[in-house]
């Protein structure tokens, strides 16, 4: 089998040759930019390569690192639009940028991983009437979209699987990132009608994004991606009442447009404790989560969430905990977590290995190696 053919077999409930791996195929399963340079290194590469997620400051690996991993996925990235322009400015301590949502990001100059936000442009409106003069991006401004058929037919052509990237943030964490965390938190439970207007606003911005996206490339896509965050370390952000009330009728419509366009499986990035929130996501119609976040609440037990919920849903990721074990164990320590999550999450399928969330820069490189050893030698079906 090609990388392709492994994927699309375990996407489709049945065991390939081997479970597929993804590195580097999304920017919630990549490399941050310090760790790449190490593991460049480390293997005699070339340390300078883009970055693909400001935020994250996550590479955009080059083709030769991931045939030495043996990646079987490849991702595709909208371009920005070709009516705003991202500047980077100087200030004081810190580097910072305007997305083009207008939400403010800073990262120290000195010794910076990552952007965090600033300012919010709607912080301060009072009424959902306000949104009314918020100027919202085009979502199909065309050049998002150029050179991306190209692209994926040069990843297709080569026999790797095509994961097709969402143009911001998922809808839930737009609010956030609109509102302020705070502001929004409050929103939720006393003023509804705020919560639904954001909600709905960055809904058609997707809805058209993706009607656009898929127009373009939806034959040659095997992995649509989206997020939204809706867990911390110990629970849900929302109850799964709340989610039923504000997401959930709005992700069904979103994934069934998704599905009217291509034949893509539909992949959602979610952190956190959110085991209470699966069954909702399965009625709604999501194909593949990710990731399973080990040291989160209910969700260690990865048998188990294979015995439930394995028949439904594809699990990817959850290969090996990015927080403990990657960073701070043995070289055998991570090749046992390895054994232990394949053995759990493999069996019948359904099933793509990769770490729990991006690879950060504590990491020592010969741990990836180990990661990677195990998964060779226990991914064989």
């Amino acid at each position: 089998m090609n990388s392709r053919e492994r994927l699309l077999t375990s996407l489709s409930h049945r065991e390939p040759d081997h479970v597929p791996l993804d590195i580097g195929g999304s920017d919630v399963t990549g490399i941050h930019r310090e760790m790449y340079k190490r593991l460049a290194r480390y293997f005699g590469l070339n340390e300078l390569v883009p970055i693909c997620e400001i935020v994250q400051q996550v590479a955009l690996p080059e083709e030769a690192l991931l045939l030495k991993l043996g990646s079987d996925t490849r991702p595709i990235f909208p371009n920005a639009p070709d009516n705003w322009e991202l500047n980077f400015r100087q200030s004081g301590q810190y580097t910072t940028f305007i997305d083009e949502w207008g939400v403010v990001w800073a990262m120290p100059r000195e010794n910076g991983l990552y952007f965090d936000m600033i300012a919010h442009p709607l912080a301060e409106i009072d009424d959902p009437s306000e949104l009314s003069k918020f100027k919202i991006p085009d979502p199909m401004n065309p050049g998002r979209f150029a050179g991306l058929r190209e692209t994926a037919e040069r990843i297709t052509a080569a026999g790797f699987a095509t994961m097709m990237m969402p143009p911001y943030g998922g809808m839930f964490e737009s609010g956030f990132w609109l509102r302020g965390y705070k502001q929004f938190f409050l929103d939720l439970g006393s003023n509804p009608k705020m919560v639904e207007a954001i909600l709905d606003m960055t809904l058609q911005f997707r809805l058209a994004y993706w009607v656009k996206a898929l127009e373009e490339i939806g034959d040659l896509v095997d992995v649509v991606v989206e997020y939204d965050d809706l867990g911390h370390t110990t629970n849900s952000l929302i109850s799964p009442q709340m989610y039923r009330r504000y997401l959930k009728p709005r992700h069904k419509e979103l994934w069934k447009l998704i599905k009217a366009h291509c034949h893509a499986k539909i992949f959602l990035h979610s952190c956190g404790a959110i085991s209470r929130l699966i069954p909702d996501f399965i009625e709604a119609g999501l194909d593949i989560l990710n990731p399973i976040q080990l040291n989160a609440a209910n969700m260690d037990d990865t048998k188990r969430l294979k015995q439930e919920f394995g028949k439904d849903l594809i699990f990817w990721g959850g290969g090996v905990n990015t927080q403990k074990i990657l960073p701070r164990g043995t070289p055998q320590e991570v090749k046992e977590e390895v054994r232990r999550r394949m053995g759990d999450l493999a069996p019948g399928g359904g099933y793509v290995f990769a770490a729990v969330h991006n690879i950060q820069p504590d990491v020592p490189p010969k741990n990836i190696v180990a990661m990677i050893e195990a998964w060779k030698e226990y991914g064989k079906y």
